[in-house]
């Protein structure tokens, strides 16, 4: 199973940041844009976790839930992976005052390992995907055009265990398939 923990922003800012996107979808080629409805935050992701594995990781999340309060996030301005000048994803930023997404994150990436699916990826940073260029592109001006962006405020109250399908979503993208939700505490 491809499975990932994920912070998915209520529809009230995923609608917003489609507002604000919208006229720059329009106008752009090169890049393969995100379907709104798969926006979320990444905690964690494991490429290839055994079924069995299933009910020990929404456990461990469970776990993890329990010991983060619920937190308020935004999205703010906008990157580029690996790097502005030959960018391959665009991404919207994540204004978290309280501190609290990187310490759930590195508890849900450790509840992961514990249940046997070790999570893929570097260190943590916390991105909504907008799009993939289809090339390498120097992305400055999709920096710039996005860096004023801040969303409405939103409260995390729970954590998302999905499991990607993929090529089955619409135009061969991935098909998402909640598994579990687990609140916070």
């Amino acid at each position: 199973m491809r499975l990932f923990a994920a912070i998915v922003p209520p529809d009230e800012v995923l609608d917003d940041l489609e507002e604000h996107l919208a006229p720059r979808i329009e106008a752009s080629d090169g890049i393969r844009w995100t379907d709104p409805a798969q926006w979320h935050i990444t905690l964690a992701f494991c490429p290839d976790a055994p079924e069995r594995l299933l009910d020990d990781l929404t456990g461990r999340l469970q776990h993890s839930g329990r010991r983060t309060k619920p937190f308020t996030l935004a999205l703010l301005g906008a990157g580029t992976f690996p790097n502005p000048y030959a960018a391959r994803v665009l991404w919207a930023g994540i204004a978290d005052a309280g501190g609290a997404l990187a310490p759930l994150a590195a508890s849900v990436r450790g509840g992961f390992n514990k249940a046997g699916a070790t999570p893929d990826g570097g260190r943590f940073h916390p991105h909504v995907t907008l799009g993939r260029f289809r090339r390498p592109t120097e992305a400055t001006r999709w920096i710039r055009a996005l860096s004023a962006y801040e969303s409405p405020e939103w409260r995390v109250g729970v954590i998302h265990l999905v499991e990607s399908h993929l090529g089955e979503g619409r135009g061969r993208r991935p098909r998402y398939e909640t598994v579990a939700q687990v609140p916070l505490s």
